[in-house]
């Protein structure tokens, strides 16, 4: 129960800090091109509000074990191969789970989750987006995902043997950002 308590104490001081540490942009409530542009912060708040559910939930999942093929829109399960005796997440089960407790369907696969949305340009990245990375250039498509914490930082599930935390999303096999539910911040809306 102790480990619980910990866990959401660390996503509630990771959500402020990242509404704090957000771009000037995002942190005043408007992106550049936004219909929220010309004055209205209510557009772009709605907007942002499905990402920062599924960033929260992920960040609740802080310490989690890596379960290859693991968890779900459920919640932490056990994984295939490798994975059948630990319960934990993938990288892209973590991804479904987070943005199912949003109420956004993404898929299952990290495939299937770079479709789910609009690609962004890496400077509007906002908290939650979805960012991917192409581990092997040998296979077309992303290997893995994880959740902006903000333009720094994500949260994931990233490998066997390792835990849900927190990293650096300045890797140079970054392939790109989705922003899973279409309305929210995309340019030009």
């Amino acid at each position: 129960m102790k480990q619980k308590g910990t866990r959401q104490a660390i996503a509630a001081m990771c959500t402020i800090g990242c509404l704090a540490q957000a771009s000037p942009a995002v942190a005043g409530g408007v992106l550049p091109g936004a219909a929220g542009a010309r004055g209205s912060h209510v557009a772009t708040a709605a907007r942002s509000a499905t990402g920062m559910i599924a960033l929260r939930a992920a960040l609740e999942m802080i310490g989690v074990p890596y379960s290859w093929g693991g968890g779900g829109v459920s919640g932490p399960g056990y994984g295939i191969g490798r994975g059948a005796r630990t319960k934990g997440f993938d990288c892209s089960g973590l991804a479904e789970y987070a943005y199912a407790r949003a109420g956004t369907p993404i898929g299952t696969t990290t495939t299937e989750q770079w479709r789910s949305g609009v690609r962004i340009p890496r400077e509007l990245l906002e908290p939650g987006d979805l960012v991917f990375f192409d581990n092997d250039r040998e296979r077309p498509g992303p290997e893995h995902v994880g959740l902006a914490v903000d333009d720094q930082r994500m949260v994931h599930a990233p490998s066997t043997g390792a835990l849900v935390r927190i990293d650096s999303l300045n890797r140079p096999d970054l392939l790109g950002v989705v922003r899973p539910e279409a309305g929210r911040g995309e340019p030009g809306m």
